[in-house]
């Protein structure tokens, strides 16, 4: 999205068949009726679900099908997740897997995308050197080595190709599949201790916080030692070169970090950003048992303090203010060594210029709760079902983070529609009204319309734009989520939902939760999302059948079967 702004006035490999979906429900439009093999053996009965078990188990024995993770539930025990990566002549096959749950032993759901593999051979006829030639002459820059895979396709087959992490511009990483034969691209998808003490400071809307830092010497540092990972919070200090290198990967070293003399911190958004990550990490802990961002305690690095305000308003380098002024963003693996991940937020703009798209002034992005838990959950995302940055997968990416980052705010906040309270608008605390006629926030749940947004799957966005309308889309699950907690009556489809009820929402969250980190393949479609999510419901209540049909009518509201 384009910002201006303005001064205010005031297949498996075996099986011959291309496409065998494994429900009675209908393939989702936005997939040809020959696409790629889908699983959804759940809910269409005990026979089905037994062949496929079977036909998976044969898969792994001939080594087409190979567990890549392996993980118990912490929300519903006895249940445990297995991740299995297709193969083919030794080699990945990119977006094919298989999610494997099983309760006490036995297989009770299986979903994921298998593509059809019958090339006989892999060797390529470009090499490795040939690849980084190439790329390097495009003007992109391998961030590791080039690695041959075969990847699924769109039509159901998988092509041999080269997979090469890139860094495209200064900030623009991504995943190319380059066809191994002709270098042409197949796909591209964006990626972008001492003595604990606790200080104390205003955040961004003069709320007092604890902040959780290190002392080294006289100074304190915003390394949060308190928690299990390592949680920092880098200020950048306006240096767009060491900006640039840290998302890249490069280590950081404790003078990087955000620092006060005396732990009564001054600035505002460094205690915003810092407690709030602290917070969302607390959240996905307490609320769901789980350990951070990968169930393992991974880092929570966060970055501060490029441009301020009044430098957002004057001259900058190209793209830099829609991206890094009025901006938040996750950059995940692998542009970090070992895993580790970045969130970045913008400082927003002076109060009195407003956007001319929109009529609203933005104020620092880390003072939103919701928006860095938003950011935190593409993390999360990253280290468990990957869902792709595009199409349908993609916009079940953007709806989890609205989902996880509207359930922090909910845990931590009171329930209204004022500053520092949780609603369904997404952002409200930083994008604010300043035209008559303009609104608070930049998504909203409960009306993804207010916001121009499809809130049944009959009106999505088809066009290439936004990598195939990722934010745009994500109105629908997010709306599904809502019905299922809050109830309702959808405006397009008529469908009445019985929601569970705000007091209840804990019940919704956990579903979703479970379902798009430990059921969901990379490239989930949101049939398969609603498929997941009523098992997902099923495994965690299943003397409680007010959930499953919170969920299952949420998702019939709209529009997705």
């Amino acid at each position: 999205m384009v910002h201006s702004v303005v001064r205010a006035s005031t297949s498996l490999a075996a099986s011959a068949a291309v496409l065998w979906w494994l429900s009675a429900a209908p393939a989702p439009r936005a997939q040809s009726a020959d696409a790629v093999r889908t699983l959804r053996a759940s809910e269409a009965g005990p026979d089905l679900l037994r062949r496929e078990v079977d036909a998976v188990r044969r898969l792994e024995s001939d080594r087409n099908l190979r567990v890549a993770a392996e993980q118990d539930d912490p929300i519903a025990p006895g249940h445990r997740h297995e991740r299995l990566q297709q193969y083919h002549l030794g080699l990945e096959v990119a977006g094919g897997s298989v999610l494997r749950q099983t309760a006490n032993g036995v297989v009770t759901s299986l979903f994921g995308q298998l593509f059809r593999t019958d090339q006989a051979d892999a060797t390529p006829a470009l090499s490795r050197a040939a690849i980084t030639t190439r790329l390097g002459a495009g003007g992109d820059t391998p961030l590791i080595t080039p690695e041959l895979v075969f990847v699924g396709l769109d039509d159901g087959g998988a092509r041999l190709a080269w997979r090469a992490h890139v860094q495209r511009t200064t900030l623009d990483a991504r995943t190319l599949y380059l066809d191994a034969e002709t270098g042409a691209v197949l796909r591209t998808v964006p990626l972008v201790k001492d003595q604990a003490a606790v200080g104390e400071g205003l955040g961004v809307l003069n709320d007092r916080k604890k902040v959780a830092t290190r002392q080294a010497g006289s100074v304190f540092f915003a390394e949060d030692l308190l928690r299990p990972p390592q949680l920092w919070t880098v200020d950048v200090r306006g240096n767009r070169d060491r900006f640039i290198d840290v998302v890249n990967g490069a280590p950081v070293a404790l003078p990087d970090l955000a620092s006060d003399s005396d732990n009564v911190w001054t600035d505002a958004v460094a205690v915003d950003a810092h407690a709030y990550l602290g917070w969302t990490y607390d959240f996905i802990f307490k609320r769901l048992g789980v350990r951070g961002l990968d169930g393992n305690n991974a880092p929570m690095v966060g970055s501060i303090n490029l441009y301020s305000p009044v430098q957002c308003v004057g001259p900058l380098p190209a793209d830099d203010f829609g991206l890094l002024c009025v901006n938040a963003f996750w950059a995940g693996p692998p542009a970090g060594p070992g895993g580790r991940g970045l969130m970045y937020f913008g400082n927003g703009i002076p109060s009195n210029f407003l956007l001319t798209s929109s009529g609203q002034t933005v104020g620092p992005l880390a003072g939103a709760l919701d928006v860095v838990a938003h950011e935190l959950t593409h993390g999360v995302t990253d280290f468990t079902s990957q869902l792709e940055y595009e199409g349908e997968s993609g916009a079940l990416n953007e709806a989890f983070s609205d989902m996880m980052g509207t359930a922090v705010e909910a845990f931590f906040q009171p329930r209204g529609s004022n500053l520092l309270q949780a609603d369904y608008v997404i952002g409200e605390d930083t994008f604010r009204p300043l035209r008559a006629g303009s609104v608070a926030g930049f998504r909203s749940m409960q009306s993804p319309t207010a916001f121009g947004h499809p809130d049944h799957y009959s009106q999505r966005y088809t066009g290439p734009e936004d990598s195939g309308g990722v934010h745009r889309n994500s109105g629908i699950a997010n709306h599904a989520f809502y019905l299922a907690i809050e109830g309702g009556t959808h405006r397009l489809s008529g469908v009445a939902v019985s929601g569970v009820g705000f007091g209840n929402r804990e019940q919704i969250e956990r579903v979703f939760f479970r379902a798009f980190t430990r059921l969901l393949p990379p490239r989930a479609t949101f049939s398969q999302a609603r498929a997941a999510t009523i098992q997902s419901a099923r495994d965690l209540y299943p003397s409680n059948g007010a959930v499953e049909r919170a969920v299952t009518d949420a998702w019939t509201a709209v529009g997705v079967q």
